[in-house]
C-alpha cells in the first residue's frame, strides 16, 4: 500500500444530484470527478438505487481488472446489466454470467470472424451504394438518419438474410421506433428508473415499450420458427449460422436464447455503428486536411470495386480509430465485481464492490493522447496503443462480440461514400456529444449537403499519409 488513503475517494455531492448529472451530463460528471479525484473514484450512476460503484481509468489497473475477470479476484456478472433487459431480453450474452456466458459466447462468436466476416463485405458495399443513390442534391439531409438506414439494412441482411418483404419492412419500422424511445438524454430516463417501464396504459412510456416489444417479438419468433422448419446449409446470414451452432454435447440455442441474441445484435449492432459513422462523417467534413489525406488514399486503390481493399487502408483505419477514441459510443466497460480483497491504484477494494472502466476518461488521458480533445488520426499511425489504452469495444470476457464487424462496416461504408460523392458539412457550430440511451451520440443533428458525384478532376493529388 502506498501513501494514499485506504478508502476510494467519494464525491461529496448529494446522491440524487450525482445520478441526475450522470443521466443528463455524463461527460461532465466523469471529467469533474477525474479532475478532483484522479484515476479511481466512487460514482453514483445506478438507475434509481442509492448504491455506488467504482469508476476506473488507469491503463495498468484496467489491464489487471480485465485479465482477471474470470477467476477468483473479479467476475463479470451479467445480472448487473439488467438496465438493458427491457430492450434486449434476459438470455442474450450481455445479461448472462459465468459458465452460461462462456458457453453461449463460444456458440455465438464464429459468424463474426475469418471467412464468415469477409462474406459481408459485398453486402455492406451494395447497401451503401443503394442508399446513397437516393440522396438528393437539392436539399441537405441529417447524417444520422442516413447512417441508420444503412446500418439497419446491413444488420437485417447480415443477421437475418432479409432484403425485402413485409417482415423486413415491419422489423425496420419497429426497431427504429423502439430505439428512438431512448434517443435523447430526457427520453433515456426510462432506462434508469424501472418504475417508468411499468405499463400504465398506451399513453405511458412503459406501455409503448411493451407494445413495441410484443410486436417485434412476434416477428422474430415467426422468423426463427420458419427458419428451423426450412434449414438451408448454404445461407451465410448470422441467424442461419446460429441455428446450426452446437456445443460438444450437440446442444444448440433455444428459441428464447436466439431471440435475445438477435435483439442484442439488432439493437447494439445497428444503433452504435450508426452513431460512430455519424461522428466520422462529421469529423472528416469538419477538417479539410483529414478529408484530403483520406481521399488521396482512397484514390490510390487499384480496384475501387473491391471492398476488402478498404479494410487494409492505414489512414482510413486511423480515422475510424480516432472517431471511436474521441467520443467512444460506449462510455463505460461492463461492471466487474470484486470477489476477494484486492488493491487497485493504491486503494483496497472489498468483495462485492462493482468496478466499471471509464472508456471515455481513458481515451482522454493526456499521458496517452497529446491534446486529447483534438481530432488527429495521425496519432494511430505514429504509435500502437495497447488494448488497455484504446478500448472502444470494452475488454476481457465482455468485449463486444461484434467489434470486428463494426470496424469492417465503418471502413466500407465511409470508403464507399467518400469515393463516390462530393459532400459538404453545413453545421456552422461544433456538434457536442450527448447521451443517447446508455451510449454517447450527437447532441444535435449533423447536416450534410450532397453536391453530386465526385469527378476525376476532384481527385486529390496529395500522397496518402503512411505510417
Amino acid at each position: 500500500m502506498n501513501s494514499k488513503t485506504a478508502t476510494v475517494p467519494t464525491p461529496n455531492k448529494p446522491i440524487a444530484l450525482q445520478i441526475g448529472q450522470w443521466i443528463f451530463d455524463p461527460l461532465g460528471y466523469m471529467k469533474s470527478n477525474f479532475q478532483q479525484y484522479g484515476d479511481i473514484f466512487h460514482a453514483y450512476v445506478s438507475w434509481g438505487s442509492r448504491e455506488s460503484l467504482v469508476m476506473l481509468n488507469e491503463p495498468q489497473a484496467l489491464q489487471y481488472l480485465l485479465t482477471h475477470d474470470t477467476g477468483n479476484t473479479f467476475t463479470a456478472p451479467g445480472e448487473v446489466n439488467e438496465i438493458l433487459e427491457p430492450l434486449l431480453g434476459r438470455q442474450g450474452l450481455i445479461l448472462l454470467s459465468g459458465d452460461h456466458h462462456r458457453h453461449h459466447r463460444k456458440l455465438v462468436m464464429p459468424p463474426f470472424h475469418g471467412e464468415r466476416l469477409k462474406a459481408y463485405g459485398d453486402i455492406i458495399q451494395q447497401i451503401t451504394q443503394e442508399v446513397i443513390a437516393q440522396w438528393s442534391t437539392e436539399s441537405p439531409f441529417k447524417v444520422r438518419s442516413a447512417m441508420q438506414t444503412i446500418t439497419m439494412r446491413v444488420i437485417l441482411q447480415a443477421v437475418f438474410g432479409l432484403r425485402e418483404g413485409e417482415r423486413y419492412r415491419q422489423l425496420e419500422r419497429l426497431l427504429s421506433q423502439r430505439l428512438d424511445m431512448t434517443g435523447s438524454p430526457v427520453s433515456s430516463v426510462i432506462l434508469f428508473f424501472p418504475w417508468l417501464q411499468k405499463d400504465l396504459g398506451s399513453w405511458s412510456p412503459g406501455g409503448r415499450l411493451r407494445k413495441l416489444g410484443e410486436e417485434t417479438d412476434k416477428l422474430l419468433f415467426a422468423e426463427i420458427k420458419e427458419r428451423r422448419a426450412n434449414p438451408d446449409p448454404n445461407r451465410t446470414d448470422i441467424l442461419s449460422l446460429l441455428l446450426q451452432a452446437e456445443d460438444e454435447a450437440g446442444n444448440g440455442l433455444s428459441d428464447q436464447e436466439l431471440h435475445d441474441e438477435l435483439m442484442t445484435l439488432l439493437v447494439a449492432g445497428h444503433e452504435t455503428t450508426a452513431t460512430a459513422l455519424t461522428w466520422a462523417m462529421y469529423w472528416i467534413h469538419s477538417l479539410p486536411e483529414v478529408k484530403e489525406n483520406l481521399l488521396a488514399e482512397l484514390d490510390a486503390r487499384s480496384d475501387e470495386s473491391d471492398p476488402l481493399q478498404l479494410i487494409k487502408l492505414p489512414y482510413l483505419s486511423a480515422v475510424c480509430n480516432e472517431t471511436l477514441r474521441i467520443h467512444p459510443v460506449a462510455m463505460l466497460t461492463f461492471p466487474r465485481r470484486v470477489e476477494e480483497p484486492v488493491e487497485l491504484c493504491g486503494y483496497q477494494l472489498e468483495p462485492g464492490t462493482l468496478i466499471m472502466g471509464s472508456i471515455y476518461l481513458l481515451h482522454q488521458r493526456e499521458d496517452l493522447y497529446l491534446q486529447p480533445q483534438q481530432f488527429r488520426p495521425e496519432r494511430f499511425l505514429e504509435r500502437e496503443f495497447s488494448p488497455y489504452e484504446f478500448m472502444p469495444f470494452g475488454g476481457g470476457v465482455r468485449r463486444c462480440v461484434g467489434a470486428a464487424l463494426a470496424q469492417y462496416e465503418m471502413k466500407i461504408v465511409l470508403g464507399t461514400i467518400l469515393s463516390q460523392l462530393d459532400l459538404a458539412l453545413l453545421n456552422q457550430r461544433p456538434v457536442p456529444p450527448a447521451r443517447r440511451g446508455i451510449t454517447l451520440a450527437q447532441g444535435k443533428p449533423v447536416w450534410i449537403q450532397n453536391k453530386g458525384p465526385r469527378s476525376a478532376s476532384q481527385s486529390w493529388k496529395q500522397q496518402p499519409v503512411t505510417k
